[in-house]
């Protein structure tokens, strides 16, 4: 029995040594440096074969291709996916970004791919931790993912891995390796030559101030954009030299750019040299110009940015969110147009003053989400169901005050409620800020490209187009404060007056309503009865500082002190009751009959069918978008327009922060909703762009048959 004990301990010993040994195997088969597959041949290789602590050295990662096939650049063109390489690294050590070498084109039918064939190195530096002791060794070890493609692709992926050495430093280091030396040589260099990028007509035009590419060895030039869908990547790139200048023609694609917009990309040059077939690569980053009727581009956008934001808050004062309140301002000039001049002067100086610092300060709350990486836009603080809360609130009490409910004094309890019905320079500065407020669920005409380019912009010039809009929001009345000629024109006063003020509170109460009923969207149903509850809280409030005012101290401070509790309940209650969007909500949503809900990849498999597609990206707190949805877009005529030419309507709801919808309003050079665009027949149609007030003739005209350009 012992002998069969002793046996099965033997066996067990030995399957034990098998599996060390095995797993030792596994382990260095994992750093091996290289790996192949079918159509590729993969090895990862150092600059040198040892490392020193705190050195940056570069990597490589060498694809040998097999005749036919290819993997793709970091742009891949129509279609395709970049390789991808995801390090394992020691703690400490760092891998950069992944330094490209020029591509090339790849063509098969309608489609152009961006790629390699046959050789490529993708270089990557590596910078090794001061930490690290001599004497180890430090492992590295990389999964890298490609798509290699001839008529079919292949998705692929290998393991590789390195152990290099760590000496001290001052110590030899080793012969550099010819591959990688070759590879950082043949890397695209930095472009030498002044460039500008103007758009003229439909087009692009690169100009490059080098007149030694005039030269009859050049064969080819190309250039190829580091973005997708910046330039349409199967367009001819015709070139034409002229006064010393080449002059290179590039197609828009599907994601154009907008004026301050840089191109970045990569030029390459081929030519025929007595050695044989020769390219050099050029990286640029043309920033666009607007071009002038003959073609040249003027040096900046910002100037053009700042008149159409001042064109764009003129308008916007039509708006039906900003209306009420201005009103409610003329009405007050009225009341006092025979004061001193210097006293409505400066009543309009201190309304355009709060209306420059709320977009000021908007301006910078945007740079800050900016700087922060987030998605930003205009009208983006209404996508926070607090946010909405809060002015559905401040809407309220704007209407309980001009109901006459309660009159406000100059102390903090009644601050924020005598907005828009305050007397003096106080009450103008407030106003200004009220309706930069309200403002923002608009949208109005040429505000589009104006907010769309600032958002692209540095500091300074983001809020000098937002200091323009809020210019343009406050001229009317600032006009009105400063011409006594244009206050004649206004009616007399009287008790119509009165009668009047207490109309405009429903307007109020009215925006108060339909705020409720976007935060219904946003948060649910349950978020209603909070709403609706804060109000009870906030009208009681009012009620009792009213009742009190009259009694002794002690009822005045015990009224200040409930009315204040009832305000801080109300708060305190609206903040911490509005809960995330419920799944309820998602799927109420999705029960539509006569649209699809957006979605990138839906969008993606209508167009490459060659399908007629209607976008219309929009908000429950866009107002502007609600009113074009009822007018234009919700008519009989349009609905069976895109019947009767099998329009795919897709509408994509931004009312929460959607990241695909945002990504498509950047496409488009727009910073928020509304945003119509109407895509024809045809798998290369150019888009149409709707105008952001829509009615139903303009619809139609968009969507009649025929109403197509290609790209080609």
């Amino acid at each position: 029995m012992s002998a069969w004990l002793d046996a099965g301990r033997g066996w067990r010993l030995l399957a034990a040594g098998l599996l060390f040994c095995l797993n030792g195997l596994a382990g260095a088969a994992a750093l091996s440096p290289r790996a192949s597959t079918e159509q590729v041949e993969a090895e990862l290789l150092a600059a040198f074969p040892t490392v020193t602590p705190g050195q940056e050295i570069l990597l490589g990662v060498r694809q040998k291709i097999i005749p036919h096939w290819h993997t793709y650049w970091k742009n891949p063109g129509d279609s395709g996916e970049a390789t991808k390489i995801d390090w394992q690294l020691p703690e400490g050590v760092t891998a950069g970004a992944i330094q490209w070498p020029a591509p090339r084109r790849f063509t098969l039918g309608p489609v152009t791919n961006y790629g390699y064939a046959d050789e490529v190195m993708l270089l990557v530096p590596l910078q090794v931790a001061a930490t690290a002791q001599p004497g180890q060794r430090l492992p590295i070890r990389a999964s890298v993912d490609w798509l290699v493609c001839e008529e079919t692709c292949i998705p692929q992926r290998v393991e590789l891995g390195l152990s290099l050495p760590v000496v001290a430093p001052g110590s030899a280091i080793g012969p550099a390796n010819p591959l990688i030396q070759a590879a950082r040589l043949a890397l695209p260099t930095s472009s030498p030559w002044p460039l500008r990028l103007d758009r003229v007509g439909d087009a692009l035009q690169l100009r490059i101030k080098a007149p030694e590419l005039a030269a009859p060895a050049v064969r080819e030039l190309w250039f190829y954009p580091s973005e997708w869908g910046r330039v349409a990547h199967d367009a001819a790139q015709p070139a034409r030299f002229a006064d010393g200048e080449l002059i290179l023609s590039l197609q828009p694609g599907e994601a154009p750019l907008v004026a301050g917009e840089a191109l970045d990309g990569v030029l390459v040059i081929t030519e025929e040299q007595p050695g044989g077939t020769t390219r050099r690569s050029f990286e640029m980053a043309p920033t666009l110009a607007i071009a002038s009727a003959d073609g040249h581009g003027q040096e900046t956008g910002a100037w053009s940015a700042m008149l159409l934001a001042l064109l764009g808050g003129i308008v916007l004062n039509l708006m039906p969110c900003v209306f009420p309140v201005l009103s409610i301002k003329a009405l007050s000039l009225i009341r006092h147009a025979g004061q001193a001049p210097g006293k409505l002067r400066r009543q309009g100086l201190a309304y355009t003053a709060g209306v420059l610092v709320s977009f000021a300060a908007l301006g910078g709350l945007l740079i800050g989400i900016k700087l922060g990486g987030g998605s930003i836009g205009w009208g983006f603080q209404y996508q926070s169901p607090v946010f909405v809360l809060l002015v559905a609130y401040l809407m309220f009490a704007v209407g309980l005050n001009l109901s006459g409910l309660f009159v406000v004094g100059a102390g903090a309890v009644g601050l924020g409620s005598s907005l828009a019905a305050r007397e003096g320079s106080l009450g103008s500065f407030f106003t200004g800020v009220l309706a930069t407020v309200v403002a923002t669920p608009c949208t109005a005409p040429f505000m589009g490209a104006a907010v769309g380019f600032a958002l692209g912009q540095p500091t300074l010039q983001l809020l000098a187009v937002f200091l323009s809009l809020g210019l343009g929001l406050a001229l009317p009345y600032l006009l009105l404060c400063l011409w006594p000629g244009l206050q004649r024109l206004l009616p007399r006063p009287g008790v119509w007056m009165e009668h009047l003020k207490q109309g405009l509170a429903f307007p109020m109460y009215g925006a108060a309503i339909w705020l409720v009923w976007v935060l219904a969207q946003q948060a649910g149903i349950n978020a209603v009865a909070v709403a609706l509850g804060g109000m009870l809280a906030i009208a009681f409030a009012v009620w009792l500082f009213g009742l009190t005012r009259q009694g002794g101290r002690l009822a005045r401070h015990g009224g200040a002190w409930f009315a204040s509790l009832a305000l801080a309940g109300a708060l305190l209650g609206g903040y911490f009751g509005i809960e995330a969007r419920s799944a309820e909500v998602g799927a109420s949503r999705s029960i539509r009959q006569s649209w699809e809900p957006y979605s990138a990849k839906r969008l993606a498999e209508l167009r490459a069918g060659g399908r007629p597609v209607l976008i219309n990206l929009t908000a429950s707190w866009c107002i502007s978008c609600l009113v074009n949805e009822k007018v234009a877009l919700s008519s009989t005529a349009v609905g069976e327009a895109l019947r009767a030419g099998g329009i795919t309507y897709l509408k994509g709801d931004w009312t929460n922060q959607d990241p695909e919808i945002g990504r498509l309003l950047a496409e488009f050079g727009r910073s928020g909703v509304p945003l119509y665009v109407y895509y024809p027949a045809g798998a290369k149609a150019v888009p149409i762009v709707l105008p952001q007030i829509l009615t139903p003739e303009i619809v139609l005209a968009a969507l009649a048959p025929g109403n197509s350009t290609s790209l080609h």
